[in-house]
């Protein structure tokens, strides 16, 4: 498991999230939080035109890269 916040493991997260989206939370083994972010992005992403949601899917995408370099691991 990670250390903690700030651990190289939680910067190793936070970089493979900013390629691909929720790849950080599937480093860190939250299968389920990394599903939801790379969903919400791709979807997001897929309908760029529609403006919204490319907003919405650039917000859970910055989220993904925070939520990733700020987890800490409940003993």
């Amino acid at each position: 498991m990670m250390s903690g916040q700030g651990s190289g493991g939680n910067v190793i997260a936070a970089l493979c999230n900013i390629f691909v989206p929720g790849l950080g939370q599937l480093v860190q083994g939250r299968i389920l939080a990394a599903l939801l972010f790379f969903v919400i992005c791709a979807v997001g992403y897929a309908l760029w035109w529609l403006i919204i949601p490319a907003i919405i899917a650039a917000i859970a995408h910055l989220w993904a890269i925070i939520d990733a370099a700020k987890f800490r691991a409940r003993l």
